[in-house]
C-alpha cells in the first residue's frame, strides 16, 4: 500500500463549487461543470477537489483552492487528496523519476487545510484517512494511526489497507484477514488477497478464485471468478473465462460476461471496455454511450471524463461533450 495507489476519480465537491481538471497544451487546470475554465492550465499536474482542496504540482506538490488560488505553497515531494480534514504527504528523499514515480526515502506525515502538520513526516510510507484513521508504515510493518497521530493499533502486519464499514483489510504471514478499529482481528488472516468491504460484503481471492464474504468472516458468494470489484446498488463486476459481466449478491450474473474491462457502476452507469473502445452501460448492460473512447473514468457529480488520442474531453450522461476533445 502506497500515498500514491490512493486515487479519486473525476470530480469532488466542496461547498457549491465543483471543479474538474482538465488538460491543455501540455498544463492543467480546471473547469466547472459547465466548461467554463476556473483555473488556467499552469501545473505540471493537478488532481481532484476533496474537501475544498486539490493537490497541483509545480516541480512540487502544493494545493489550489476551488477558486485557483494556491493554499498551500508546492513544498511537498508527494502530496495525497484531503480525506477527514487531512493530507497524507512526503517530504525528502529522492524525486520521482519514470521508473519510480513517488521517488524514494523520505517520510510521510499529515497535513491540515492551512498546511500545518497535524502529524509530523516519520512514517515509511501512509495511506487515506477514512474513519478517522490511517494505515501507516514503520520499521517494516504497517499499524493504524488516529487523527492526532496516536498509534491505535500497533504497526505488526506486512500490509494494510484502508477502513471500509468498519473493518480494515491486512496481512499477516503471507494470508489477508480483517480487523476492527480496535485492533481486534474480526476475520483471521486466510486469504491470499482481500478487498475493502462495500455494502457489508468484501471480495477475498482463495484457491486462485475470487468470492465474497460478510462481515463475519461468512462466504457468501463462493470464489469462483477470476478477479471482481466492489459491489455498488447491488451490483459488482466480475470476471470468468478473460471476460467481465456483473454479479448480484448471489453472485448470478445480471449482466453478461463479455467485456474486455469493466469498473464499479457510478452514478448508475459503469465504464466498460469492449476490445480497444471504452463506452458505458446501464444496469441491464445495455449501452447508454457507445464504446467509442481510448480511456473512460466513472461519472462522478454528472460528468466523466474520456480520452481519445491522447486528449482529454469530459461528456455528460447523455455522451454530449461538456469540455471537448479539441481544445
Amino acid at each position: 500500500m502506497q500515498l500514491g495507489v490512493v486515487v479519486l476519480l473525476g470530480a469532488m465537491t466542496a461547498g457549491a463549487a465543483v471543479l474538474f481538471p482538465i488538460y491543455v497544451s501540455g498544463h492543467w487546470g480546471y473547469m466547472d461543470k459547465s466548461g467554463q475554465v476556473v483555473t488556467n492550465p499552469q501545473f505540471d499536474r493537478a488532481e481532484v477537489f476533496a474537501e475544498g482542496l486539490a493537490a497541483v504540482r509545480l516541480d512540487r506538490w502544493g494545493y489550489v483552492n476551488v477558486s485557483g488560488k494556491v493554499a498551500i505553497n508546492p513544498q511537498f515531494d508527494k502530496a495525497a487528496v484531503f480525506s477527514d480534514g487531512l493530507a497524507a504527504v512526503k517530504l525528502g528523499g529522492s524525486s520521482p523519476n519514470p521508473l519510480n514515480p513517488f521517488g524514494s526515502g523520505g517520510h510521510y506525515g499529515y497535513i491540515n487545510s492551512e498546511g500545518k502538520y497535524v502529524v509530523n513526516p516519520q512514517y515509511d510510507d501512509a495511506g487515506t484517512f477514512a474513519g478517522g484513521l490511517a494505515a501507516v508504515k514503520l520499521g517494516g510493518h504497517w499499524g493504524f494511526i488516529d487523527k492526532t497521530g496516536k498509534i491505535v493499533i500497533n504497526p505488526q502486519f506486512d500490509d494494510a489497507d484502508v477502513f471500509s464499514e468498519g473493518l480494515a483489510a491486512v496481512k499477516v504471514g503471507g494470508k489477508f484477514g480483517y480487523t476492527d478499529a480496535s485492533g481486534k482481528t474480526v476475520i483471521n488472516p486466510q486469504f491470499e488477497r482481500a478487498q475493502p468491504f462495500s455494502e457489508g460484503l468484501a471480495g477475498i481471492r482463495t484457491g486462485g478464485h475470487w468470492g465474497f464474504v460478510d462481515k463475519t468472516g461468512k462466504v457468501i458468494v463462493n470464489p469462483q471468478f477470476e478477479d471482481v470489484g466492489s459491489f455498488v446498488n447491488g451490483l459488482a463486476p466480475a470476471r470468468t473465462t478473460k471476460r467481465w459481466g456483473y454479479v448480484d449478491k448471489e453472485g448470478k450474473f445480471v449482466v453478461n460476461p463479455q467485456f474486455t474491462e469493466a469498473t464499479p457502476f457510478a452514478e448508475n452507469f459503469a465504464a466498460v471496455r469492449l476490445a480497444k473502445q471504452w463506452g458505458f452501460i446501464d444496469k441491464t448492460g445495455k449501452f447508454v454511450i457507445n464504446p467509442q473512447f481510448d480511456e473512460a473514468k466513472p461519472f462522478s457529480q454528472g460528468l466523466a471524463q474520456v480520452t481519445v488520442g491522447g486528449r482529454i474531453g469530459y461528456i455528460d450522461p447523455a455522451g454530449k461533450y461538456i469540455w471537448n476533445l479539441n481544445k
